[in-house]
């Protein structure tokens, strides 16, 4: 399985070639991850202190920044530890989305940056439910946070301190997993989307889109059979790289590693090159019908 595009650039800011620019929009929305060997995030000295898993709170897997409230969810830190901890989380957000305007200058005028986190836990050992489980290969859709159709770019990057990578699974293409799991998505029951937004379960509406993504989500996870046998790539992400993917589209699932950032976007389909390749295009030629109310 051919799912990697190497980039090697090694700054986070400054001019990117429209070559390379034009090879990048084309491989994520094809469903290819971008890498990125010789892209570090650099901890400067007094960070280093966060290379423990003791800075979570222990019942959060992930340290979670707000880069617009700049609000920190999950730690154990207090005090002047915890403005520490902001300020490396809101330099990487700030970083994140500077590499994002000169990659995909295309997206600039519509993307939007969502949460930051941070994961000093490792991934080995850490006990949760199937449908939590990020060994298991999944796409990425949330209970509580309906996207609308909009697209899920995630940006990774390995800090850890010894040679120990973060090891992923990159399934099958998107297209041959909805063949699959489609056919056994039910229809939602009427009211619930209205009651889940009315008890603020959910952020907002839950589509049809976002109620077939997050069934394709499940069904995916709970399926042993599936877990076991699924096609797969393996790769692993050395310490000092980073890389970017859809993670709406693109199957993954995390074996290995300790020690990552990450930053989250969204955005709408409308403003893609090729918005055909998107989720919801392709769940709705899959369906033939509208999945955004």
């Amino acid at each position: 399985m051919n799912v990697i595009e190497q980039v090697d650039i090694e700054q986070w800011s400054g001019e990117v070639d429209a070559a390379t620019q034009q090879r990048a929009i084309e491989a994520l929305e094809r469903g290819r991850v971008l890498f990125f060997p010789k892209l570090a995030f650099m901890l400067e000295a007094t960070e280093r202190q966060f290379l423990s898993p003791s800075c979570s709170n222990g019942k959060s897997k992930n340290i979670s920044f707000d880069p617009h409230s700049g609000v920190v969810l999950g730690s154990a830190c207090n005090g002047l530890q915890q403005e520490a901890l902001a300020a490396m989380m809101g330099r990487y957000a700030s970083q994140a989305i500077g590499l994002v305007h000169n990659l995909l200058p295309q997206y600039r005028t519509a993307i939007e940056q969502a949460r930051t986190s941070y994961r000093p836990v490792a991934v080995e050992g850490r006990m949760s439910s199937y449908k939590k489980d990020d060994r298991r290969l999944h796409v990425d859709a949330f209970p509580s946070r309906p996207t609308q159709g909009r697209r899920i770019l995630r940006l990774f990057s390995n800090v850890h301190p010894a040679d120990t990578a973060r090891v992923w699974h990159i399934g099958e293409p998107f297209e041959a997993f909805v063949a699959k799991f489609l056919p056994r998505v039910h229809p939602p029951r009427p009211g619930v989307a209205w009651l889940l937004e009315r008890l603020r379960i959910t952020r907002g509406r839950r589509s049809p889109y976002d109620y077939i993504m997050l069934m394709l989500h499940d069904l995916a996870k709970g399926d042993e059979g599936y877990q076991r046998r699924a096609p797969r790539a393996e790769m692993a992400f050395p310490p000092g790289s980073t890389w970017m993917v859809y993670t709406d589209r693109v199957l993954h699932a995390a074996l290995a590693g300790q020690y990552l950032f990450e930053q989250s976007f969204h955005l709408p389909v409308s403003i893609m090159q090729e918005p055909d390749r998107s989720p919801l295009r392709l769940l709705e030629a899959a369906c033939r019908r509208t999945l955004i109310e």
